[in-house]
């Protein structure tokens, strides 16, 4: 159902009745989809492969300029081979993001190892909440099986999708079948403050290396090049002294990852402000380095010129 609220406050939340229908038919798609054999998948992928990169070219001239900044030290030949890398993953990860709608525990348990969860768990043990910072780092969508083994309750903050509810319920489905829960972005106080009243550990999980408004306040170097950032996990994680954890997938085979779960900050109440989101903008750098091809190049990060008006933090 859309959220008529989103839809007074932005006409493109809107969603006609042809385009419901036309949407419900793709999702119809992707649900067939999602039950086809890992090795189907796979060859599919391959397909999708040579389609994006030698056909349609997707978005070629921004994967390759947003590399070259990042890895100015690396020649064009080398550049190019993380590009054929990135566009391979790239396929592999969004048909597994479709598959993960009928995925098992059983299938999980098989594909996805998790290292250092007894970080996040002794903090729960201790009665208290968390805030779980994250990024677009190989496959992200799969990182939310941590609910099956986390003593947190996995609250996983996103950005309603404009004018596809049948889109926007299908994800959030994938992502919530292990116990979490998805929490629109503009709800996010309302939730702390429930789980908190009613003394339930929970986990926020941030994704912040999305491209926020250019009048953002936070700017700094972020892989070679001027980028802004959400200040939100910053004044969330002061005001509350929850600890911080950082988590990434590594990509351990085709279609297997291990999840790792590392405490970033312990007490961020006693940090600077800058203190907190620099240290989760090098770590994220420190990731993409030993794997660049799995970090989400396509994305228009650099898109923004910083405003004279606001000076770079560093």
């Amino acid at each position: 159902m859309v959220d008529k609220d989103l839809v007074k406050k932005d006409s493109r939340y809107y969603e006609s009745f042809l385009r419901r229908v036309l949407n419900k038919i793709l999702v119809l798609l992707l649900k067939i989809i999602s039950f086809l054999p890992f090795p189907v998948l796979y060859l599919i992928s391959d397909c999708m492969y040579v389609v994006l990169r030698y056909v349609v070219r997707y978005r070629k001239k921004v994967i390759f300029e947003n590399l070259s900044y990042a890895f100015p030290e690396k020649t064009e030949e080398e550049i190019k081979a993380i590009t054929g890398k990135f566009y391979r993953h790239f396929c592999d990860f969004s048909l597994e993001t479709v598959k993960l709608h009928s995925m098992t525990v059983a299938d999980m348990e098989k594909r996805v190892k998790i290292k250092g969860l007894e970080i996040g768990n002794a903090i729960a043990d201790e009665g208290k909440s968390m805030i779980t910072l994250g990024f677009h780092y190989s496959n992200w969508e799969w990182g939310s099986y941590l609910q099956a083994k986390s003593k947190h309750k996995l609250l996983m903050v996103y950005s309603p999708l404009r004018g596809n509810s049948a889109m926007e319920h299908f994800i959030l489905h994938s992502r919530e079948k292990w116990g979490g829960e998805s929490i629109p972005i503009h709800k996010i106080a309302r939730a702390l403050l429930e789980y908190m009243k009613n003394n339930i550990p929970s986990t926020l999980w941030l994704a912040s290396d999305q491209t926020p408004p250019a009048d953002s306040p936070f700017w700094t170097y972020f892989l070679n090049r001027e980028a802004p950032f959400f200040i939100g996990p910053e004044k969330i994680a002061i005001k509350t002294n929850q600890p911080i954890v950082f988590v990434y997938m590594k990509k351990t085979g085709r279609g297997h990852y291990e999840a790792n779960v590392e405490l970033l900050i312990k007490e961020p109440g006693k940090l600077q402000h800058k203190d907190i989101l620099l240290a989760y903008i090098r770590k994220m750098e420190e990731i993409i380095h030993e794997a660049p091809e799995l970090y989400l190049w396509s994305h228009r990060r650099w898109k923004h010129k910083r405003p004279e008006n606001i000076e770079l933090t560093l």
